[in-house]
């Protein structure tokens, strides 16, 4: 009896994809099969501080003045998230090369996006740019957050506010906050896959930032 279980056990596990086997991130996911996007807006400053600065000139130099910057535009499932999708684009095409750093502030940021998300999409190169730029303009950057000069201290829950006042439509459900070490590290939020609109995204929504106050250092 013991042996037949285990033989049943070998067998459904053969059957099943390796990318379904893992929870959250699933590898080799079928590109352009997923629930919704989530936009990812990284606090410069914040990257810069800790490392960032040694990794991207381009986004980190005195003077660059960077606050938000696109990290990314991401395909979700309502549970976990499709990466390194089959493509027949391995790498960012030359001719997107001057769309993509009208977007990201790194073009090597843009690469490894377009490597892990963008083939994810079923979307030419172009068209993910287009589609990141279109999801970047529909979000309006609270004023406090428009290249402060000062060092904020401010509640997750209050930076939540802040977007949410400035982006009608906008709700508590389709907004995550992404800190470390109570620093804030990102604002995440989710789109509609046609990018027509916010929609709510409660896995994201429920990981978001629980601590008390989270340091948002200046720009420079």
């Amino acid at each position: 009896m013991i042996r037949r279980l285990f033989c049943i056990l070998y067998v459904l596990l053969i059957a099943t994809p390796v990318w379904a086997q893992a929870k959250g991130e699933q590898r080799g996911a079928t590109p352009g099969q997923f629930d919704f996007y989530v936009l990812a807006l990284s606090w410069s400053p914040t990257y810069c501080a800790n490392g960032g600065d040694q990794r991207s000139a381009d986004q980190c130099h005195l003077g660059a003045m960077n606050d938000f910057v696109v990290h990314g535009l991401w395909p979700q499932f309502e549970s976990g998230y499709p990466t390194e999708c089959v493509s027949e684009e391995k790498a960012l095409p030359k001719t997107a090369l001057e769309t993509a750093s009208r977007i990201y502030p790194d073009l090597r940021l843009a690469d490894r996006e377009w490597k892990r998300h963008g083939t994810c999409t079923a979307r030419a190169p172009t068209d993910y740019l287009a589609d990141i730029s279109s999801a970047r303009q529909r979000v309006v950057i609270p004023a406090a957050f428009k290249q402060p000069k000062n060092e904020m201290a401010i509640a997750p829950a209050d930076v939540e506010k802040a977007f949410i006042a400035a982006n009608p439509g906008l709700e508590p459900a389709m907004i995550s906050i992404a800190c470390r070490k109570a620093e804030l590290q990102e604002v995440r939020i989710c789109f509609t896959k046609d990018l027509k609109g916010f929609r709510a995204c409660p896995e994201l929504e429920t990981a978001s930032c629980r601590a008390p106050s989270v340091k948002v250092p200046p720009v420079h």
